[in-house]
């Protein structure tokens, strides 16, 4: 060390104290302490040095100096104790500074606002600030000057305390402070987050003398803040053609107005913004600015524009890697937001912050990255700082959510230091829909007992719940709180008034239902009518569905496809043409949902043309959908082209169960029994667990073609191998098989046997057999079972009748009949139709009025006279 005179080294240090050279004043300092018994600072050291403290928050360093100041009796002097003050107030040590300042006396202005500025900072103690203020104001002994002005009014701003901020206003004007710039843009920062921005913030702004760029700043963040754009942008095009240049501030306060305008508005006003920066080089070196205009250009989609940007910024910070990552994913490119995060990991520079990792997790979860994840999971448990954030708990709630790892949702849950209503939230959602759902009333209990109040969110996911499980009753429970807690008549947009209509339908309640779609009147949207029109075409209320329809001003998508949906159920398959014709004369361009819907009416009409055009339209609208596809295997299969069918699902490089069901169900349709056997066996062979539905098909297929051993091998395995209860529609497949096979005793013997009491379709399956194998006296047994259970059915009447005739018991065809005629019972007439150039040809028994039914009957009557040829040579 040099050996210099104590003034000397004092002077160096408050030397290195004004320029800032806060470190090199400390250690100078230190080691003269530590290598001079003799040496003792003057006051204007220990102001000085207490500064340097204050810049680096070397609180405790600051502490062992007040010990120094009070030993050497330097306390009374006020630029040393104000700087201690400073050093409590700017380290959050409030107490002290507190104690320290009740020492000093109240006479100073500047003591008051150092303690004011100390507990403002703190932003948990606004309410103590106020008291400060309002002491300050009524003590006399020193009164507030525009510093104490401009540290009082943004706690009220925060407080929302708008009475606060206007009492202060009116002590401003009295003191003929509102042209002082620095109070002025205090007053424009609380009256513009009070929401009053127009008028009052805007009056104040031009009241003020000499604007500087705070000024500015202000008012137009104040106008973006309330969402009134146009103007922010003409206060900004204002603020350019004055003396005034815009800082890194107003960049970034105007960027985000450019992106909420229409079009290609933003882009070009973007653009412009840019070449304003480029030309202003320290506006270029700015960190917030470049990421600024990189979140500005992800916020409008022009990805390719801010990854260059940000490729060639000269200078990246987290928040610019924050921001690429953000914007990658919520555009929904997660694999290159994943690449971004290694990248940023490769760099060792910085680690992923909290905002990092609440952007990334999603990627992970809709990419279905269970691997990244999991090592996510496991960098956050290295750093204590991202396991005690909720923000970040909470994201990986429900990433493995998401990820369908519900177990490791709820063990991440458990874990979670604290929870807020959103982990809550978070871990409800999860559970339902999965095996975990039997738990998730026990977790909504836990949380109520928590103290925890559910709110939109919650009820949302609650009521999403009971339509998962139909427990009207929980939705009704659910309907109650939320009548109690307001959330209905606080909502807006009725978000949950629209789940509990939706919910009563799915539940069956449509009564409950349109009573809270009346209650909606005055809020009504489409996603009100939508789900009204959903309720009625569920319930199959078609009329009803049409009567909301045709009542909308405006349509979207789903209420045409919901309309499409409800005529094709409906039977009404030229509606449902004309539906779709319309839409698409509108504008709309039918979706995967859209083709879904109107297939059926494809197979109602037999019309291979139709759909064959709803093919192509699926093929050139790239929609990869495994459901769309099992829908159109099943329309060519019950349109007669079986082959296509196969062709289609053979094509298919991804068959899920939907595929192989629709498939066997084809084959079954055609009487293909091994075809279908086939098939489902090479669906075993692949792991995929079989359910009810395509085991019914494969009875069936067995059944219409006589195979009857492989139909009772596949129904012993329903219970043996595929865990699974039997169906009354596969005891009815089984039924058949064995009377299809002749074995008509025991398709009743097994009927017997039943471990579950038949119902009329088994009973009437039978009962077809006894006619097709003039089974009379078995056949009357299951008849007269079947006229208890089902006694309004005319078809088993026209069976039993016509069992009767072929065996030539006329007195039985009577008795039958007579049986009808007490029941008022009428068969209707039969009825079919074929395509013939792209036109349906319908007919119906007993019907001449065909325009070409002369040719048809004549050509009839030829075939007819040709067979009967046949026969007789």
């Amino acid at each position: 060390m040099i050996h210099l005179d104590f003034r000397t080294w004092s002077t160096i240090i408050r030397n290195h104290c004004v320029e800032a050279r806060h470190n090199e004043a400390l250690s100078i300092f230190l080691q003269n302490v530590r290598c001079s018994s003799g040496y003792k600072p003057d006051h204007q050291v220990f102001a000085a040095i207490l500064k340097s403290c204050t810049a680096l928050l070397a609180i405790k360093l600051g502490k062992v100096l007040h010990g120094h100041v009070v030993k050497q009796g330097h306390l009374s002097c006020h630029s040393v104790s104000k700087a201690l003050l400073n050093l409590y107030a700017k380290c959050g040590e409030l107490d002290d500074c507190q104690r320290l300042f009740g020492q000093m006396g109240n006479s100073d202005p500047v003591n008051w606002n150092i303690v004011l500025s100390g507990f403002s900072g703190s932003r948990i103690c606004d309410a103590e600030v106020m008291k400060l203020f309002f002491a300050m104001h009524s003590g006399g002994e020193a009164k507030p000057n525009p510093i104490t002005i401009a540290t009082t009014l943004p706690v009220c701003a925060r407080l929302l305390n708008l009475y606060a901020g206007k009492s202060v206003h009116s002590y401003v004007i009295k003191s003929g402070w509102e042209t002082d710039t620095l109070v002025g843009n205090s007053l424009v920062s609380l009256y513009a987050k009070c929401g009053l921005v127009c008028k009052d913030a805007y009056a104040v702004f031009t009241s003020i003398n000499h604007k500087d760029v705070v000024s500015w700043n202000a008012i137009i963040a104040g106008f973006v803040e309330n969402k009134i754009m146009i103007d922010a942008l003409e206060l900004f095009r204002w603020m350019l053609k004055g003396p005034i240049e815009p800082n890194y501030a107003t960049i970034a306060n105007i960027l985000p107005v450019c992106a909420f305008l229409d079009k290609d508005v933003p882009y070009c006003f973007g653009r412009e913004i840019h070449c304003y920066v480029q030309r202003r080089t320290e506006l270029l070196a700015d960190v917030s600015v470049c990421n600024a205009l990189v979140s500005f250009y992800l916020r409008v989609g022009w990805m390719e524009e801010a990854e260059s940007l940000f490729r060639n910024m000269i200078s990246r910070d987290l928040v610019s890697w924050n921001a690429i990552i953000a914007g990658y994913a919520s555009h929904g490119e997660w694999l290159k937001a994943l690449d971004l995060f290694r990248e940023l990991l490769s760099l060792e520079v910085t680690g992923p912050d909290s905002v990092t990792v609440v952007s990334i997790l999603p990627a992970c979860a809709h990419s279905q990255n269970l691997h990244v994840g999991k090592e996510i999971h496991g960098y956050i448990l290295r750093h204590p700082y991202l396991c005690e954030d909720t923000t970040v708990g909470n994201a990986l709630v429900s990433f493995y959510a998401k990820c369908n790892h519900v177990k490791a949702a709820f063990q991440t849950f458990l874990m979670n230091s604290e929870r807020d209503l959103i982990s809550w939230n978070s871990m409800l959602d999860a559970t339902v829909g999965s095996e975990y759902d039997t738990q998730f009333l026990g977790l909504l209990n836990w949380m109520l007992s928590e103290g925890i109040k559910p709110d939109s969110i919650t009820i949302l996911t609650i009521i999403h719940f009971c339509t998962s499980v139909f427990r009207v009753d929980k939705v009704k429970e659910t309907h109650c709180y939320s009548i109690k807690a307001s959330l209905l008549q606080g909502d807006v947009e009725p978000t949950v008034g629209n789940a509990l209509l939706d919910a009563y339908a799915k539940c069956g309640n449509i009564e409950y239902a349109f009573k809270i779609f009346q209650s909606l009147s005055e809020k009504r949207n489409l996603i009100t009518c939508n789900s009204m029109i959903s309720g009625y075409v569920i319930c199959g209320l078609h009329d009803d569905a049409y009567k909301i329809f045709n009542g909308m001003s405006d349509a979207d998508l789903t209420t045409w496809n919901l309309m499409v949906r409800a005529y094709a159920e409906n039977d009404s398959p030229v509606q449902a043409l004309n539906v779709l014709q319309e839409l698409q004369a509108r504008g709309m361009k039918p979706d995967a949902v859209t083709i879904v819907s109107f297939l059926p009416v494809c197979a109602q009409m037999s019309s291979g043309h139709f759909l064959k055009q709803c093919h192509g339209y699926a093929v050139r609208a790239f929609f990869v959908d495994v459901h769309l596809k099992g829908a159109l295997l099943d329309a060519y299969a019950k349109c007669g082209a079986i082959n296509y069918a196969y062709k289609l699902f053979q094509s298919s490089s991804h068959k899920d169960l939907v595929m192989f069901t629709a498939m066997v169900s084809g084959y079954a349709m055609h009487g293909m029994g091994e075809e279908a056997l086939m098939v489902f066996s090479n669906m075993l062979e692949l792991c995929v667990k079989p359910d009810h539905v395509i085991i019914t098909a494969v009875l069936s297929a067995c059944s219409h073609s006589g195979l009857v051993n492989e139909g009772l091998k596949i129904f012993n395995s329903i219970e043996n191998i595929h865990g699974l209860k039997p169906t009354m529609e596969q005891y009815a497949c089984v039924v058949d098989l064995l009377a299809r096979g002749g074995k008509v005793e025991d398709a009743y013997s097994f009927v017997a046997r039943m471990p579950i009491e038949a119902n009329a379709t088994v009973w009437g399956t039978l009962l077809g057999a006894c006619r097709t194998h003039h089974e009379v006296e078995l056949g009357r047994l299951v008849a007269d079972r079947l006229f208890e259970i089902e006694a309004d059915n005319i078809g088993n009447y026209v069976v039993m009748s016509n069992l009767y005739a072929a065996d030539a018991r006329w007195d039985g065809v009577i008795e039958v009949r007579k049986l009808m005629r007490t029941r008022d019972l009428k068969k209707p007439a039969g009825c079919s139709w074929i395509e013939v150039e792209r036109r349906e040809n319908v007919f119906i028994a007993g019907d001449s009025s065909h325009p070409q039914r002369s040719l048809i009957y004549t050509t009839l009557s030829t075939l007819d006279q040709q067979i009967k040829e046949r026969i007789h040579f």
